[in-house]
């Protein structure tokens, strides 16, 4: 297509992203409340004070954290974010296709497959790195609001809560992409499994250090949560990367496959048994455009 049609697609499938974000918002708006419950819960379970604040509360946690909101202006804040932030992830099936079919006409064959593979184990591992994150956070709160000094009172602002919250689940989601991404590298021969597999201490390593700045708390229970899936993952695709090179290597091994066809070999053996052409056998002369049918001459 032109690219003013280019153009124009593109901002038809960005409109329908985007009413599609839109429509869920406004849905979502409505049950803010349930929804900030729902992200809240595991964490409020671990640190939150009991209703009833007094000696009985004392006794029964010594450390525990009220959940505050200040400011006349933040409730609507905190609902309009809340409610943003659902839309764009409830509504990421509709915007995800509509940029994959802005992009899947312009792909080879090859290419949609590992695009395909990729959206299908993606998801689901961002899911489980997601899961993992909401999980981890209520030990992660546990431990700092125990760092609490004695006699002191800790106020825990709602939207810091849910800022942190929705940090650790993206950040835990993309963290379980990586081994993902090694694969798709070895896939399209970037990268070999015996030069992946060469990188596994500097990769521990730094496994372990994105984990422990990722996490809020310095905790080394929260930092291996985080850094053993990744490991496990990163072997995972050392695995199945080295496999596919050995794979590769039978193949080439074995020579072309059946729906492979060899290069053509056109020079002559002999140049002595090159047949001449004769004039008799050459292509008739141009003829001038008058003579032509139609704008074709009769060899044509």
């Amino acid at each position: 297509m032109p690219l003013a049609e280019h153009l124009r697609e593109l901002r038809n499938r960005l409109a329908k992203g985007v009413l599609a974000i839109l429509v869920v918002t406004i849905v979502a708006a409505f049950y803010y409340k349930d929804i900030t419950n729902f992200v809240t819960r595991p964490v409020l379970d671990s640190i939150g004070c009991p209703q009833a604040f007094g000696e009985l509360a004392k006794t029964k946690n010594n450390h525990c954290a009220h959940l505050t909101v200040s400011g006349l202006l933040a409730p609507f804040t905190l609902a309009l974010k809340i409610a943003l932030t659902t839309g764009i992830v409830l509504a990421a099936p509709v915007w995800l296709y509509q940029l994959w079919a802005f992009v899947a006409p312009g792909l080879h064959r090859h290419e949609k497959k590992y695009a395909y593979a990729f959206v299908g184990f993606g998801f689901p591992l961002f899911l489980a790195g997601g899961y993992l994150a909401y999980n981890v956070l209520p030990m992660t709160a546990k431990f700092l609001v125990d760092l609490t000094p004695s006699g002191a009172e800790n106020l825990l602002p709602l939207d810091d809560l849910l800022d942190l919250t929705i940090r650790m689940i993206v950040v835990f989601g993309l963290a379980f992409e990586m081994p993902l991404l090694l694969i798709m590298l070895n896939l399209t021969g970037v990268l070999s499994g015996r030069r992946m597999l060469g990188w596994w201490r500097g990769m521990v390593v730094g496994i372990a250090a994105f984990a422990a700045v990722a996490t809020p708390s310095p905790d080394p229970g929260t930092m291996l949560s985080l850094a053993a899936p990744i490991w496990g993952l990163f072997f995972i695709a050392v695995g199945f990367s080295l496999l596919n090179d050995r794979r590769k290597r039978r193949r080439e091994g074995a020579g072309l496959s059946d729906d492979e066809a060899s290069d053509l070999d056109l020079t002559p053996e002999d140049i002595d048994d090159v047949e001449p052409v004769s004039a008799g056998r050459a292509l008739p002369q141009q003829q001038s455009g008058t003579e032509r049918v139609n704008g074709y001459d009769d060899v044509t």
